[in-house]
């Protein structure tokens, strides 16, 4: 590992270049966040002879499977090329001290690893991690980090997950034999995030941004998923992600309804989750259901059924390059979503809806669309024909702000140690 000052001659003399060519198109914006990187982590620490690493965690892109992974289902889901970088050395203090550019300084004592000590969600997400390390008997402690990310705040696109995954994996690291197994790090993020953030999330946002590429995700086994590769190629299109529409703030009852609406159509039925359920089990017991359950929990159940098997159905799309047949499919994940997920609009939000309906005009009845991640005030994403990308970024940016859209890429690599 360089000290600060090796780090930064090593970056001018272009030592580390092919391994950042390997994560970033544009070498020298990279050398630029990290230069900034090493600045901040210089005034916050000192300029010592401690030595440092960086570290990348990616944002995620949900392709496939819409709500399914909190009911062990099946999710289409890849790393994009968005990520948060971290400098981080070790310290001698029980204490984590990270600094991410453009907020505030977190102190984190990790002595005390209660959900209930309160603090920012940096701070909660920061502890949450720990207590998953020890809770495994994985050895953690104290280090010195400064971060920057380019995954926007709200967008979908999981910038928790990536905060997450960085913090695990800097502990791996520093305290560890080198990386965890992806498994075991989206498992321990996925944890701080239930339980020290209460937020409601399945495994697909820790385990994509872990795993990287595009991968065909299986969580009928939640302690041990299946993860399979799959290529992604999106010939004469580009993805393109809008959003955040809207704010997601007291949405969180919002988002808990879904599993637990699923979940009760699940017990209902003798089951644990919707994965125990088969579609014609649930046919069957229509009838009575319609007696004793919300219209609504059995629709996003159907939702459920439906999305399960369309997931390895666009999987097998793309392996076996039937590309429109991959369009449809995504448009046919856009329409469950709002028919019988309904995680499109709220009483109050209806701006997701709105964009869908533009993106629609925008596209001419080519390409592709959907609702994107968890939906009510978030992101939808497009697969737009690349003559029509221009246009349609400008029309919708038009209405829902400049830098709105962005264009997004699969990133073969996970988490990962850079330097």
């Amino acid at each position: 590992m360089p000290t600060l000052s090796e780090l930064r001659n090593g970056l001018k003399a272009g030592e580390y270049d092919a391994a950042l060519s390997e994560l970033y198109k544009d070498l020298t914006a990279a050398k630029r966040r990290i230069q900034r990187l090493i600045e901040l982590f210089s005034d916050d620490f000192g300029d010592g002879g401690a030595e440092v690493s960086l570290f990348s965690s990616p944002g995620r892109t949900e392709i496939g499977g819409n709500h399914t992974d909190h009911n062990n289902g099946r999710v289409l889901a890849g790393a994009i090329g968005l990520d948060t970088l971290g400098l981080a050395c070790l310290n001698d203090e029980p204490a984590i001290r990270l600094h991410s550019v453009g907020f505030s300084k977190n102190t984190v004592n990790i002595e005390t690893l209660s959900p209930d000590e309160g603090g920012s969600t940096s701070d909660r997400l920061i502890r949450g991690v720990c207590a998953g390390f020890a809770r495994a008997m994985l050895p953690y402690g104290g280090f010195n980090a400064v971060t920057q990310s380019d995954v926007p705040s709200g967008s979908g696109l999981s910038s928790s997950a990536a905060f997450e995954n960085l913090v695990g994996t800097i502990l791996g690291h520093l305290y560890g034999q080198g990386g965890m197994d992806a498994a075991a790090l989206a498992g321990i993020g996925n944890f701080a995030e239930n339980i020290f953030i209460q937020k409601p999330s399945g495994l697909m946002d820790q385990t994509a941004s872990a795993v990287g590429g595009l991968s065909l995700m299986d969580f009928e086994n939640p302690e041990k998923p299946r993860v399979e590769t799959i290529p992604f190629d999106l010939p004469g299109h580009t993805m393109i992600i809008t959003g955040p529409i809207g704010s997601h703030a007291d949405l969180t009852p919002e988002y808990a309804a879904i599993p637990q609406e699923m979940r009760k159509v699940a017990w209902a039925l003798g089951s644990d989750t919707m994965r125990g359920v088969s579609p014609e089990r649930f046919t069957a017991a229509l009838p009575s259901l319609m007696t004793s359950l919300p219209g609504r929990a059995l629709l996003r159940a159907y939702h459920f059924l439906c999305e399960n098997e369309r997931a390895l159905q666009q999987a097998d799309a793309l392996k076996t390059g039937k590309f429109e047949e991959f369009l449809r499919l995504v448009n046919d994940s856009g329409r469950s979503s709002y028919m019988y997920l309904q995680n499109v609009v709220t009483q109050e939000e209806q701006g997701l809806g709105v964009a869908l309906a533009l993106s629609e005009s925008l596209l001419f009845g080519r390409g592709a669309q959907r609702v994107h991640g968890g939906g009510f005030a978030g992101t939808i994403q497009a697969y737009v024909p690349d003559d029509l990308a221009d246009a349609y970024k400008s029309g919708m940016e038009a209405v829902f702000g400049v830098g709105s859209c962005l264009v997004i890429c699969i990133r073969k690599q996970g988490v990962v140690k850079v330097i």
